[in-house]
């Protein structure tokens, strides 16, 4: 079903369906941080409701809530008109609400009917498991859906689309009236992502409610009947497809309801990369998986391009496939006109690639080493000789790095761990700058750190572009991209949709590329000159 034909049978003027469970007035507190701030939702039976918002908008804290992990500190929930309360996830469960989460939470070692009915297999003398039951119920669920797997097989001899298939035939087979599908497709192939549609449909038309959670908006606009879109815990905006149409809903998640008459980044830019410039970075159709589809960009020496896109538009991911992080499927890498060829991380940092993380803890910094060992970890052989370091060369190197970017420390030998996020995060940037990089790739260098330290971290970015780095940058806030970068490449859900300067530029304007169809034929024009990134 096309999107424009989804969303004629979710007309507002079809009946309502019955309400089955519903939020009012929910809040959650941890600490200081306010997780959900008054948050009514509703999910009615056979109607696929979706939950939409970017990272941190409060969709897992609700989740959670729904399905038994957390109470509410404030409001309540109703089950059939009824106040409802859920202890734990096994209530839940027993009260018809299971969740399926997009890290399969089964037993790979169990057969598939072992995990459909596990804790609640069919008994035969009151005590014993009735195999043979439990395998012709397994089947009759399969077959209902047309689910092409075998439920005597092994459930880890299975793809991740059909174990994802079982954990939904598991809350069926609990009996399930609501069932949350949270990110359901994000490791699955296209054709694995068309069983699913199947499967939900289907769902939805035995009158169960589900709730779907995903940062695909053309999955959720083939799916949906009603959006909620959360934001900072609250819920800003619910309606239909017809009443949220694509640009209105992106604008919601992000909180830019209107355009005003701010004028944003009106900056002079470093570098314009012309037709003489050789690329310093040249990336033409990388593919991995279905998270890199087809993705096109170029950066040239001295100029800071931002790669734009909301969460889920596979961002992250290029980084890694251009860096070799992950094996790219397809598609071609140059640095300096010269193609990087089989791309692993040592061999993209020998011929001038730097990547910077943005999950700064769990692969960035070594929180049990020193400033100075964080800083050099990538260098060690280059300031090695027969296995011995140089600690002259190691404390010059680190010296110079903490004068160059202004790195707040009470020594080289204080563990990282005692740095502010912000010097944390400039201590990785000096880690990448000692390989002596021609390209710099900078994932959310300014997540989870204060205002002060950000425009420390735009300084050094600035600087670096200066001396002649191309850098490109992403970040979760526009307005940072806008006034950081010299250009845009705006992703969505894993492919290049077009490319603006920032010089002028302002939030609706990207929110018009991510849009699509919307845009005028002006603007589409001159996306189109932009797509592969020149400007």
């Amino acid at each position: 079903m096309t999107t424009s034909a989804a969303a004629a049978t979710h007309s507002p003027s079809a009946p309502p369906r019955a309400v089955v469970l519903e939020t009012r007035g929910v809040s959650k507190t941890f600490g200081v941080v306010r997780a959900l701030r008054d948050v009514s939702l509703t999910l009615r039976a056979g109607e696929v409701h979706g939950l939409v918002g970017e990272n941190g908008a409060g969709k897992s804290t609700l989740i959670k809530i729904l399905t038994g992990f957390y109470q509410p500190d404030a409001g309540g929930l109703l089950l059939d008109g009824a106040a409802a309360a859920f202890d734990s996830p096994r209530s839940a469960q027993q009260s018809g609400v299971c969740a399926v989460y997009q890290e399969i939470n089964l037993i790979p070692e169990r057969s598939v009917a072992d995990n459909i009915f596990l804790c609640h297999e069919p008994k035969k003398f009151g005590f014993l498991i009735d195999r043979k039951q439990m395998l012709d119920r397994a089947a009759e669920i399969v077959q209902r859906y047309r689910l092409a797997v075998d439920p005597a097989a092994r459930l880890g001899s299975l793809g991740l689309g059909a174990q994802q298939m079982v954990a939904i035939a598991r809350g069926v087979s609990l009996g399930a009236r609501v069932l949350i599908l949270d990110e359901p497709t994000s490791a699955l192939s296209g054709a694995e992502v068309d069983v699913l549609f199947d499967v939900v449909d289907r769902l939805k038309a035995e009158g169960i409610a589900l709730l779907f959670v995903s940062h695909r908006l053309s999955e959720c606009y083939r799916l949906c009947d009603r959006f909620t879109v959360m934001r900072d815990g609250a819920v800003v905006r619910t309606g239909t497809p017809d009443e949220l149409p694509r640009g209105a809903l992106i604008a919601a998640m992000l909180g830019r309801e209107s355009a005003g008459e701010h004028a944003w980044s009106d900056r002079s830019g470093r570098a314009e990369a012309g037709a003489e410039v050789t690329p310093a970075l040249e990336v033409a159709h990388l593919q991995w998986g279905n998270r890199v589809r087809d993705v096109s960009l170029r950066v040239a020496p001295k100029e800071i391009v931002g790669l734009a896109g909301l969460l889920g538009s596979g961002r992250t991911e290029t980084f890694k496939a251009i860096f070799g992080a992950q094996k790219p499927d397809g598609g071609e890498v140059d640095i300096d006109g010269r193609p990087l060829g089989h791309a692993t991380p040592a061999r993209s940092i020998a011929r001038g690639l730097a990547f910077l993380s943005e999950d700064r803890r769990a692969e960035g910094i070594f929180p049990h080493l020193s400033v100075r060992e964080n800083i050099v970890a990538s260098l060690l052989p280059r300031i090695s000789r027969f296995g011995f370091i140089s600690r002259a060369k190691e404390a010059q190197l680190v010296r110079e790095s903490i004068a160059r970017l202004g790195i707040k420390t009470a020594g080289p030998g204080a563990p990282i761990s005692t740095l502010s996020g912000g010097n944390q995060q400039k201590a990785l940037i000096a880690r990448c700058l000692s390989t002596q990089p021609t390209v710099l790739l900078l994932d959310d260098p300014t997540r989870g750190i204060d205002v002060g330290a950000k425009e420390e971290v735009h300084r050094v970015v600035q600087q670096l572009a200066e001396e002649g780095l191309a850098v490109v940058v992403t970040s979760s806030e526009m307005e940072e991209l806008l006034a950081l970068t010299d250009r845009l490449v705006v992703l969505n859900e894993g492919a290049t949709q077009g490319g603006m300067p920032t010089r002028g530029a302002h939030p609706d304007d990207v929110l018009a590329v991510l849009a699509g169809p919307g845009t005028s034929d002006a603007a589409s024009q001159d996306l189109s000159d932009h797509a592969d990134g020149t400007p």
